[in-house]
């Protein structure tokens, strides 16, 4: 019984760094989702895509923990959807 106990202890420990790294590429692609739902409300409401992440922030509730994300938010123009990249830190 004790060394079934270890062997499944011993394999959660060894798969625990590729659940880890899934959950944080999981969890990218939602902020990734995210900003993209929110651009395209605020393209809804005002005609137009915002030229920066921070008026989502300010404007549509978009919240992003930047501590564990880097985004980079970039707009060509008003009618075209913004590139978006997100990248667990």
């Amino acid at each position: 019984m004790l060394a079934a106990v270890a062997v499944v202890l011993a394999l959660v420990v060894a798969a625990w760094p590729a659940v880890a790294g899934a959950l944080r590429e999981q969890g990218a692609t939602s902020v990734r989702d995210a900003v993209l739902r929110a651009a395209a409300q605020c393209c809804a409401v005002e005609g137009s895509y915002p030229h920066t992440l921070r008026h989502l922030e300010e404007h549509y509730g978009l919240t992003v923990n930047h501590d564990d994300y880097v985004i980079t938010y970039e707009a060509y123009a008003s009618n075209v959807t913004p590139s978006v990249v997100v990248v667990p830190r």
